[in-house]
């Protein structure tokens, strides 16, 4: 009968499109039937239980640093006694470090044979940006500050300033260029993982790109694409 009702009120109400016209409402006995629903009981709309969510316990891969409070004394300030110790309570916190710069010294000795004067030294380690005063843990931060949280250049050079730290936008766009040549590779190997699939998604997204030279923005595009075997 709710469905009934609900339908007579979208004929008699409803757009064009669904609603009748009189001669047709002429054709049925509308106030015996509005009469008759009203009289039904409607069913009352059962109010979803509330879940309490209590507090969520930390997760366990997160290292833990210990901090230990102990009395002062070992001694009951009442009679003198030696306390014992029957349990301890454990409380935990939740902390973050925010980003910490610090600097590698790359010390490489130098040795000379005094008979005939060779000088042997450590080669220089590999890094992703030959002669480049950045390390491989500052690059991926850059990386994931961009892609993952979404920060622009300038607010991650912003929060380098805070420590003292001058990074340089186009500096720090030469950084990402690196970067992304460096992983060519993997994406190459990950686009050949995408074609053995039978089925590629992909999706578009707009985006204003810098024009250089007419101190405009042009209309470029974003890719993404998804194999899906199910």
């Amino acid at each position: 009968m709710v469905y009934e009702l609900a339908h007579l009120r979208r004929m008699r109400y409803g757009s064009k499109s669904e609603a009748m016209s009189e001669i047709q409402l002429s054709l049925f006995d509308v106030a015996t039937i509005q009469a008759e629903i009203e009289q039904l009981p409607l069913p009352q709309p059962k109010k979803p239980k509330r879940v309490r969510a209590g507090r969520q316990p930390l997760p366990d891969h997160l290292p833990r640093i210990e901090h230990r409070h102990e009395p002062a004394s070992c001694q009951c300030q009442q009679c003198g006694s030696v306390l014992t110790k029957i349990s301890e309570d454990v409380t935990e916190q939740l902390d973050v470090e925010f980003a910490k710069f610090f600097v590698h010294l790359h010390i490489r000795p130098q040795y000379a044979c005094r008979c005939c004067e060779t000088i042997v030294a450590e080669p220089v380690p590999p890094t992703i940006i030959d002669g480049g005063m950045t390390a491989t843990g500052l690059l991926s931060w850059i990386a994931v500050s961009k892609y993952l949280d979404h920060l622009p250049l300038y607010r991650i050079a912003q929060i380098a300033a805070r420590d003292g730290v001058t990074l340089p936008i186009s500096t720090l766009a030469e950084w990402v260029g690196c970067v992304g040549a460096a992983l060519q590779p993997l994406v190459d190997r990950l686009t050949w993982h995408l074609l053995q699939g039978r089925t590629l998604h992909a999706v578009e997204t707009p985006v204003a790109q810098l024009d250089p030279g007419n101190g405009k923005t042009k209309r470029a595009y974003l890719w993404a694409y998804r194999s899906n075997d199910f």
